[in-house]
């Protein structure tokens, strides 16, 4: 998949863009607007990009989870090699002083990460912070065709350029669950 980004002025815009591209067989997994008017964005019904991934959330928790793995490793190594967990004190408190810092390094980091937007996004923020709104919609490669013909018949959203979408398969679960969750709720 690839992942199409465009610029727009226009809500309106948006809406019969996403409406032509549903018509044509994109779903709503593969569709977002990222805006910094959210309230605009929920009135007009656009898919929004959900606040996690507006920030370096994932990625944040992610190198989190590295560094407390590694001070993990090295909690548990250190007692081994010294003969430590030969001692009274058995390898229960390396193992709890293990988990806490895994779990202390991990939460720091998705908090250092939330401070941050998105590195995917990060080139648009300038243009969010006049007004503008970006779609982006990961297309398949059997669906290229159709969508470059949609985007052409609306001159007033501008190509933005593309990059790396979310694979396939994360598309077709978000579709199952969103079709589970019409049908429960």
């Amino acid at each position: 998949m690839l992942r199409h980004y465009y610029i727009a002025d226009d809500l309106n815009e948006l809406v019969l863009v996403e409406k032509e591209l549903e018509e044509e067989g994109f779903t709503e997994p593969q569709i977002h607007v990222l805006s910094l008017d959210n309230v605009s964005i929920s009135e007009y019904k656009l898919n929004n990009v959900e606040p996690v991934f507006k920030q370096n959330v994932l990625q944040g928790l992610g190198l989190g989870a590295v560094i407390g793995g590694f001070i993990a490793l090295i909690t548990l190594i250190v007692p081994y090699f010294s003969g430590w967990h030969t001692a009274a004190i058995g390898w229960e408190i390396f193992i709890l002083i293990a988990l806490c810092s895994f779990i202390f390094c991990t939460g720091e980091g998705g908090f250092l990460g939330f401070k941050k937007p998105n590195s995917r996004f990060a080139r648009f923020q300038a243009l969010l912070k006049k007004g503008k709104h970006i779609l982006f919609v990961d297309v398949d490669p059997v669906q290229e065709h159709n969508f470059r013909m949609i985007m052409k018949t609306h001159p007033r959203v501008k190509s933005a350029g593309c990059g790396a979408a979310v694979p396939h398969w994360v598309v077709s679960c978000q579709d199952a669950l969103h079709h589970v969750s019409k049908r429960v709720f």
